[in-house]
């Protein structure tokens, strides 16, 4: 007999960010009939966004304390992720600025602050505790990231260990993330990004939001085809984007593409609408368009329609990957150490011999390389990570039955 016992999907899709607002649609097209409850740290709605109404997880965990369930992290860069930051990430903007000043410098006021703001002691908050649910009957993560676990502090560290050893099920997205829970005794599997399943489970919904407003404008207006590009903040100073508006040239003129700027992502320490209009000014390519929507699915639409992409978000490069384009991931001068999240990703995941994450200096040079890729050959792999990841979920989901 089937388990009927409700899943709580959990995850960082309580904020505005490309990938996490996909994670619970991949999740939920793979769980058909199965009664789901939707948690963050936050209560948030951003269904308008295309994404969930979240429940928030402290007081979801007081209200179904006694019940039995299913709890399944949907994906994503979890495991490092502290409360401080977890915590700064659902403010506004404004409020996140405010933050930063006035805690940022103090580290028992700062976690004192996102103490109060989450509901929750627990310094890796979007890992669940068992302790939140005593009832639970399962904890399964599904194709999560930690890649700058090491560079934690020991405390974080171990309450993540201590979490994920009394799980029930645990696959990672890289092997790096893999090596460093082997070397705590926790054996992970490793499996694709959620994200390469995007065209196989909603193209069609991607379709009808490429027909109607602002994807549509796009391509009506740059019949030539364009190339899609995000940056995140840390590209915003001066000199990197004056770098990067040389290479765009470069590509625009080599090709004859338009440049299309989106931002992958509204919460703080991701993109932001400004750095691109400054990017815009510094540009001298055939079209460019600064696209404004921060709608999930004319984000997908876009990149699905684009020539290809370009940027510093992973889940821009998985989209694209799904659909079998052109991609390339640029770092900034002040990036993280090797190896970044996208560099761990490509080194498990990606095409031998494409480029992967480049410096801003070689970016038109690696993108002239990753579009002499034949397609054919790009969609043939698209199709191999979508059947690698139903595979690798089919296993879950037995689980779960």
């Amino acid at each position: 007999m089937a388990d009927d016992t409700p899943i709580l999907l959990f995850g960082a899709f309580d904020r505005h960010n490309f990938g996490d607002l996909l994670f619970p649609h991949i999740a939920a097209a793979l769980l058909p009939g199965r009664r789901l409850f939707h948690a963050g740290l936050a209560a948030r709605d951003l269904r308008p966004y295309g994404g969930h109404q979240t429940r928030a997880i402290a007081p979801l965990a007081l209200e179904l304390r006694g019940r039995p369930l299913h709890i399944l992290h949907v994906g994503g860069e979890l495991l490092a992720c502290d409360a401080w930051q977890a915590a700064v990430m659902l403010q506004t903007p404004e409020q996140a600025q405010a933050a930063i000043a006035r805690y940022g410098a103090q580290p028992e006021t700062r976690r004192a602050w996102a103490r109060q703001v989450l509901g929750l002691s627990d310094q890796a908050p979007y890992c669940a505790s068992r302790a939140w649910f005593p009832q639970v009957r399962t904890i399964r993560y599904c194709a999560v990231g930690g890649v700058d676990l090491l560079q934690r502090d020991n405390a974080l560290r171990e309450e993540v260990m201590t979490k994920l050893r009394r799980a029930e099920d645990v696959s990672v997205r890289d092997a790096t993330t893999q090596g460093h829970l082997a070397a705590a005794g926790i054996a992970a599997a490793l499996w694709p990004d959620p994200a390469v399943m995007v065209r196989e489970l909603f193209d069609a919904e991607i379709q009808r939001h490429a027909r109607h407003g602002e994807p549509a404008q796009v391509r009506a207006a740059l019949p030539q085809g364009y190339l899609a590009v995000q940056l995140g903040t840390e590209f915003g100073d001066d000199a990197t984007l004056s770098a990067i508006a040389a290479q765009l040239d470069a590509i625009a003129h080599a090709s004859g593409l338009a440049i299309v700027m989106f931002r992958a992502g509204a919460a703080p320490w991701h993109d932001d609408l400004a750095c691109y209009r400054r990017l815009a000014a510094r540009l001298h390519a055939p079209a460019i368009w600064v696209f404004s929507s921060l709608q999930l699915w004319d984000i997908c639409a876009l990149i699905a329609h684009s020539r290809g992409y370009c940027g510093s978000s992973l889940h821009g490069r998985i989209v694209a990957m799904a659909y079998g384009l052109p991609r390339l991931n640029v770092q900034s001068s002040w990036g993280t150490t090797p190896p970044s999240k996208q560099q761990a990703y490509c080194r498990c995941w990606e095409l031998p011999g494409l480029p992967t994450q480049v410096a801003v200096e070689e970016a038109a040079a690696a993108w002239s390389a990753a579009s002499a890729v034949p397609q054919a050959v790009l969609r043939q792999h698209a199709a191999a990570l979508a059947h690698e990841y139903r595979g690798c979920c089919a296993t879950l989901v037995a689980g779960l039955a």
